[in-house]
């Protein structure tokens, strides 16, 4: 085995990692590849041989990388947007995919994401990499470029905006099945009342339809009102994991025509998150409708 085929193979077994720290920052699993593809042409290219922490220095590059992704990103945004719903990580609603465990350790639900999305660059890579990676703030600090009590400064306040916004699931998958099939046999039968009871009074309803156009709507009784209106469109629901935690997609003729993520705490729907932007669906494997 040659230099660069051992470099490859050293590299493999931290892309698990890399990806789930990718994902965490970008919200999406096409840019989270990219940001870790990047990662390995400058490992390629770099002299790492003075390098002892292998893991610690490509985790520094997937963050750099995807810091000005996610700056680049901002600097386009002319207006500001309304909610944006990120690229959720979808499997059968019969098991996940070995490859997605990893990406989905800890629990990154696809509300916390939401909340994520509303950080700036640095608050977020300063969340990401202190709380759910352990990164030391002395090497977060030299990646944004700031003292050590400065991106403590900034995890913190990304943690107070993650805990007030951001709610707590119901752990049990079983749990949520029950109330996510109820939300959704009644949205198929047309049962006003039966929807209203598994809704949360402040439920929040997050829609992202692609090209910019977002909605958003609270309160159980307009949020029941709107699911009314799915079963005369001619919309069939399926089950599928979503982020890990109980979800549906939509769809119409055999096509995808939304993905549904659904965050559920004391027994009730508190928030749903509907992603049903053309581009993201087109992508979808039409197989995930035979769960």
């Amino acid at each position: 085995m040659d230099e660069q085929e051992s470099l490859a193979e050293r590299f493999e077994e931290h892309r698990s990692h890399l990806r789930a720290v990718a994902y965490r920052m970008l919200g999406s699993l096409s840019e989270a590849d990219d940001a870790v593809q990047d990662a390995w042409i400058r490992l390629s290219r770099a002299d790492t041989s003075d390098v002892e922490n292998l893991g610690g220095w490509l985790t520094t590059v997937v963050a750099r990388v995807s810091l000005t992704m996610l700056r680049s990103r901002q600097s386009r945004r002319e207006e500001p947007l309304g909610p944006h719903v990120p690229e959720p990580i979808i499997d059968r609603a019969d098991g996940t995919d070995p490859e997605h465990e990893a990406l989905l350790a800890g629990s990154v639900g696809l509300a916390l994401l939401v909340v994520l999305e509303t950080l700036t660059p640095a608050e977020r890579l300063a969340f990401v990499l202190h709380d759910m990676f352990a990164v030391p703030f002395d090497d977060i600090a030299q990646i944004v470029g700031r003292s050590p009590e400065a991106a403590r400064q900034l995890a913190s306040r990304a943690r107070r905006r993650v805990r007030a916004a951001a709610p707590v699931p119901d752990a049990d998958l079983s749990t949520q099945w029950e109330i996510v099939d109820a939300f959704l046999a009644a949205a198929r039968d047309g049962d006003f009342d039966a929807l209203v009871a598994v809704l949360d009074p402040e439920v929040v309803l997050r829609a992202d339809l692609g090209a910019g156009a977002t909605r958003e709507v609270r309160g159980a009784d307009r949020i029941a009102r709107q699911a009314l209106t799915w079963s005369q469109v001619g919309l069939t629901m399926h089950r599928a994991l979503i982020n890990g935690a109980a979800g549906a997609i939509t769809a119409r003729n055999g096509e995808p025509a939304s993905v549904g993520a659904f965050a559920i705490s004391n027994g009730k729907i508190v928030e749903i998150d509907i992603l049903a932007d053309p581009a993201f669906l087109h992508r979808l494997d039409p197989t995930i409708l035979d769960s």
